[in-house]
Parts: structure tokens; sequence; C-alpha cells
């Protein structure tokens, strides 16, 4: 078994664990500091929710609040990356917008609900625009820092080489500062469901989160429940698929791995130390040094040897002459 799969099988594990307590808690009708005897059961609101999948109005609402979100959160991320790079890069924009984006940041999203019914015609446009306004802060503050942290070197070889501003823009600025934005645009995906369901809940008609409030009216706690369920299966898997996206676009990053690959553990001497290995090594070194010793001998005498026989011929070469002649 990989350690892919053990991770998987921990990650079931821990949900079924979670399952089984709620379980066991509400059959039994604890009541110590938490209130659990009028809690749903998970056998209740598994019941439920197989009710709720066999109807029309359950993926109505369900395609309504998706349909908010990715409307919503597109129109975010455009924006916010583009304000953000120009804040970061123009001090005319920085001077602009930044003070009227600064006062607005602070305030909650949901508190733009009265301001949305106010400006927009329609409920629906007023829910996007809730949407919009809760993630495109997170996007645009990530941006400006991670376009403003990228070194000046890069963008000074890009203009070395002959490249212009959209050059620049587009080979060093995006591509420095997309890790930073991916951080962004996951933290905005997340505060805009929490926001479009507060929204549907206020002034919606349909969606998820105005389906959980009216079962909350009626008092089906079963139903609420199959509500906060769908909400978070929802959130899970729209910022799984952000963060995959985010690591197909970015495959040049280097990757953290979990697991830590240790060091082989040196081999023990017969008390417990690292003497023979020690000893193995001091006699390595001895053999080493001793070949070496031998081989620079032995190249000595070979000099030697050469140059006796040099002397030699040199020697001999005028006697046979002499004598020849």
């Amino acid at each position: 078994m990989t350690n892919r799969h053990v991770r998987h099988l921990l990650r079931v594990l821990s949900l079924v664990a979670a399952l089984g307590l709620w379980q066991l808690l509400t059959a039994l009708d604890v009541n110590l500091w938490l209130r659990f005897e009028q809690f749903p059961t998970v056998v209740d609101v598994a019941r439920e929710f197989g009710q709720r999948v066999g109807s029309d109005a359950y993926w109505q609402d369900l395609t309504d609040s998706l349909s908010r979100i990715v409307t919503g959160f597109a129109l975010a991320a455009v924006a916010g990356v583009a304000v953000g790079t120009a804040i970061a890069r123009s001090r005319l924009a920085a001077d602009l917008l930044g003070p009227v984006l600064e006062v607005l940041r602070p305030i909650p999203a949901i508190a733009l609900v009265p301001v949305a019914i106010l400006l927009f015609p329609s409920n629906e446009q007023g829910i996007v625009f809730i949407t919009f306004t809760a993630a495109f802060f997170p996007v645009m503050v990530s941006t400006r820092h991670a376009v403003r942290a990228l070194t000046p070197v890069w963008e000074e070889a890009v203009l070395t080489m002959g490249g212009g501003r959209w050059r620049v823009l587009g080979s060093v600025v995006l591509p420095g500062a997309l890790p930073g934005i991916l951080g962004g645009l996951s933290v905005g995906i997340g505060v805009s469901w929490i926001c479009v369901i507060s929204a549907e809940m206020i002034s919606g008609e349909y969606g998820v989160g105005y389906r959980t409030w009216q079962d909350y009216t009626v008092v089906d706690y079963p139903g609420v429940l199959v509500g906060m369920v769908t909400i978070g299966a929802l959130g899970w898997m729209t910022s799984t698929a952000v963060e995959v996206l985010g690591r197909r676009v970015t495959r040049w990053l280097p990757r953290t791995e979990f697991r830590v690959e240790a060091a082989p553990a040196p081999r023990l001497g017969p008390r417990g130390s690292t003497a023979a290995g020690a000893a193995e090594v001091t006699g390595d070194a001895h053999e080493t040094e001793a070949a070496d010793t031998a081989g620079a001998t032995g190249a000595t005498g070979a000099t030697e040897a050469t140059d006796t026989g040099r002397r030699r011929v040199s020697v001999r070469t005028p006697d046979r002459v002499h004598k020849e002649a």
C-alpha cells in the first residue's frame, strides 16, 4: 500500500469517525453542556437527503447557487487581478483607487445587502454583486502583495533584451505573481460561499441558502442539516477545482513533499558505537595511502631505471664506435 492510499484511507476513516460520533451522541440523547436530544441523527439526515435528491427543487436550488458563485467569482477574479496589478505597478492608480478600496475593504460583504437591494433591479443581480464583493478583495490584496514582492532583476533583464511594458507584464509580472494570485483565489472562493448563502437567506427566492432558511422556519431540522451538508460539499468541490487548476498552471513550481527520507544509520560496533565503522574507514585510508606510496615508489624506480638505461646507452655507444673504428 502506497503513501497515497494510506492518506486516502485516513481521510475516509476520519469522516466515518465523525459520523459515528454524531450518531452516537444523538442516539443516546446526550445532554451535558451541549444538548443533543433534539438534534437529528445521521440516519434521519440521510433519509431526508435521499428524498431531497429525488426532487426537482433540490437540483434547482443547487443550480441557482452554483451559477451565482461562478458568475460572481469569475468577475471578481478578473477585476481583482487587474486592479491589484495596477495598484502595485502604477503610483497614479494607487493614489486614485487605493484610498477608496481601503475604506470599503473592512465592510463585510453581507452588510452590503441593503445597498444591493437599492441599487440593482432584481435580487439575482444583487446576490451576484454580494458574491463579487466577497471574492474581489482577497484576490486584489493578494495580487497587490505578490506583484510588489517581485525582484526587479527579472524586469531589468527583459528590458535589456528590448522588451516593452506589455512584454514585462506577460513574461515577468503575471507569471511571477501567480502563486500569490492563486492563494487569493482560494481564499476568495471560500468567502464567496459564505456570503452567497447569507444573501440567499436574506433576499433570495431560490438557492441552497434560501431553502435551508425555509427549513429552519418550519422547524425541519433534518432539512437544515441537508442544506448544511450540501453547502459544505459544494464549497469543498469548488475549492478543490481552484486548487487543481492552480497546480496545472504552475507546474514549474517545486512541490513540497510530506514524506522525509531518513539517512541510513551508521553501523554500530560491538559496544554500541561506531568504532567498527571508524576502523574500516581508517583501514581503507591506510590501504589507500600504502597504494599511493607503492605507486609513487614504483614510478620513482621506473624513472631511475629509465635514466640509468639512458646513461648506459650514452656510455656504451662511444665504446662500440671506438672498437668498430
